[in-house]
């Protein structure tokens, strides 16, 4: 099975005057501003960072619960946060890590399985295969 999802994203003007839009197929974002302020300055609207950041949050949180449902096991309540790390390097920027911080309900595991199967997930799901940075996983099984 191959699927394929598009985003897009229009530019204006230069770098740091332009101003640009991202869209997704979906619709979920349509013509969302992004600029030089919005990624470098904190000013409000995008950037593909957080885009990124999102994508690999939900991507994980994703694969975890297949992985649960495969072990027998059934999440009450997952939250994952992903922070995306930019940084200056010599030739320009990259994106360098990847933090991922779960708390998750899960009824009927324990400490030991509950870390297993969650680097499982952090290594298997589709965006960090994706992901060339350094991903970690920050994980706490909540009672």
């Amino acid at each position: 099975m191959k699927i394929n999802r598009s985003g897009s994203a229009v530019w204006t003007g230069g770098l740091k005057d332009g101003k640009g839009a991202i869209s997704t197929q979906s619709g979920a974002l349509d013509a969302y501003p992004y600029g030089f302020a919005t990624r470098f300055e904190g000013q409000p609207g995008s950037n593909p960072e957080e885009l990124i950041a999102a994508a690999h949050a939900s991507c994980f949180t994703m694969a975890l619960s297949l992985i649960l449902g495969e072990a027998g096991l059934t999440a009450e309540k997952m939250e994952t946060t992903a922070v995306v790390t930019l940084e200056k390097q010599d030739d320009g920027f990259a994106v360098t890590a990847s933090k991922l911080t779960l708390k998750a309900t899960i009824p009927g595991t324990d400490e030991a399985t509950f870390q297993e199967l969650a680097g499982k997930a952090k290594a298997n799901c589709p965006i960090s295969k994706l992901l060339k940075a350094d991903i970690s996983l920050e994980a706490e099984l909540l009672s």
